[in-house]
Parts: C-alpha cells; structure tokens; sequence
C-alpha cells in the first residue's frame, strides 16, 4: 500500500464524520504526518514499515503512553484502509502505582493559582480555574457553562458523541451570576473572547501558564487538565465512588478514571512508613 496525504485527509474526514473530537483530530493529524515522514521514499506500508516504526518510537525513549497513543493513530488508519493486519501491537503498561510529584498539583498549589489571579484581578481566568476544579470539566467543556445553565443550577455536556449532565456548587452559581451580571451576559457561553466566542482552551492553557509563573508554581503542574484531575483526587477523597467518579469525569471506562485518582509517590511513602515493617 502507498500511503499518500489524500488518504491521511480522508480517514481524518472520517474521524469527524464519527464525532471526534478537534484536538483529537489534530493529534491524529501530527501523528500520521510524523509516520508518512518516516516512510521510504515511495511511501510504502507494510506490516515491516509498522513495526520499523515501533522500534524507532521506543529507541528514541517516548514514554510507553505516547507510543501507544501514536500506534493507536496509525492502526487506525490502516483500518480504515483495509489493511488491520497490519496493526502494531500496544506497548504493555504496568499499572502505575502512584504518579510523578512534579505533574501532581495540589490543592495548596491550586489556592495559590487562584490567589494570585485574585490579586491580579483576573476574574476570567479565577472563575475559569475555579469551574473546571469545582466540576471535573474538560477545557474544552467550558463552552456549555451558559447563563441559562448557571440559573438551571447545571450544564447538559455534549462532547466526544456522549451527553451528561453536571451540578454547578452554589458558590459557584453565585460567583457566575455575579461575573455575568456585572458583563451584562444575558444569555450564551459566560467565558468568551472578545469576538463573543468560547474562549479556546489554548487561551486558558496561555493564560494559566504566565499565572503559575507569577505564582511561583511549576509550570509542570499548571495547565487546565490538572484541574479536572484535583476534582477527581477530592471527589475519590470524599466518596471512594470510582464508578460515580467515572460517570462525573464522562469517562467510559473505570481504568481510565484510576489514572485520574493515583498520588505522588511522596504520599505513597508516607504510607510505607505507616506500616512500620522496618523492624
């Protein structure tokens, strides 16, 4: 098979005829290019070429997860033309025990984050910060956070082809009605540009990046998703509800929402030390 950039465009159309989302075709996108730059000269696919590939993804050290996540691009372009026997097998993970210290944010770091946009007066950015952390939303999912939705008390989310339904905490209803109010927002998305258009999750990666260095919070632990992740930690924390958490997150899947809910290994020590079987 000769794999040309007609063909990449045309699974990728079939990506979003099935719903995917933008930042995952985007991702899909630079994948397949990195592979399509990697074939010979003539561009040809074999089950060879895929498992060549395989081997130069792992001799330049990529972490097991983006591997996979590159082989799941490329596996399911080959699907798509015809030619799933061609498929590279995943990379098998062991199932992390806790998570790297320096990605993990915690709430002191989070209060610091919000402290300081406070201060700064950046009230966007607060309630933004504020509404991912105190829901579980994606960045993407700031978009459904409406006036008619803050005055329901909840949001109806419609992303990746799956709806559910999140609670807004009082205080933050009030914080929304307040920002809304004072912006003269009588209806539509509440954290827009200045076009009147969701603001995009780039922006709020930006703008919370040159606030963690302001903060003095390492830029390692500051990006929105990190967020959504404290939510999960918290929530876990409260209810020890893994299900209920993965229904909340959106997650179709439980093994997805463990990763969401695994500690630094400072608070695995911790443990170890408490069980004093050092005699």
């Amino acid at each position: 098979m000769t794999l040309t950039p007609q063909l990449i465009e045309d699974y990728l159309r079939r990506l979003a005829e099935d719903e995917r989302g933008a930042a995952t075709i985007d991702k899909y996108r630079r994948d397949l290019l990195r592979f399509y730059e990697f074939l010979p000269p003539d561009k040809a696919v074999d089950k060879a070429v895929v498992l060549s590939w395989k081997e130069q993804l792992v001799a330049r050290k990529y972490a097991s997860s983006s591997v996979n996540v590159m082989l799941a691009s490329v596996n399911g372009l080959l699907t798509f033309a015809g030619r799933p026997e061609w498929r590279a097998k995943f990379l098998k993970r062991q199932r992390a025990a806790f998570c790297d210290e320096r990605r993990e944010l915690r709430r002191a770091e989070y209060e610091k984050l919000v402290a300081t946009a406070r201060r700064e007066k950046k009230t966007r950015l607060t309630l933004m910060m504020e509404t991912i952390c105190s829901t579980g939303i994606r960045v993407s999912e700031l978009a459904f956070v409406t006036v008619e939705a803050v005055r329901a008390g909840r949001a109806e989310l419609m992303l990746k082809g799956k709806c559910r339904r999140i609670l807004f905490p009082a205080a933050l209803v009030r914080k929304l009605s307040r920002y809304a109010a004072e912006r003269r927002i009588a209806r539509g998305p509440i954290f827009t540009d200045k076009t009147g258009s969701p603001v995009s999750r780039h922006r709020v990666w930006y703008e919370m990046k040159k606030l963690g260095a302001r903060a003095g919070v390492a830029a390692s632990k500051v990006f929105p998703h990190n967020l959504r992740h404290l939510f999960a930690r918290t929530y876990y924390a409260l209810e020890r509800d893994l299900s209920k958490l993965a229904d909340l997150l959106g997650h179709s899947s439980v093994e997805t929402t463990r990763l969401y809910i695994i500690t630094a290994g400072v608070e695995h020590l911790r443990q170890l030390d408490k069980m004093k079987l050092v005699i």
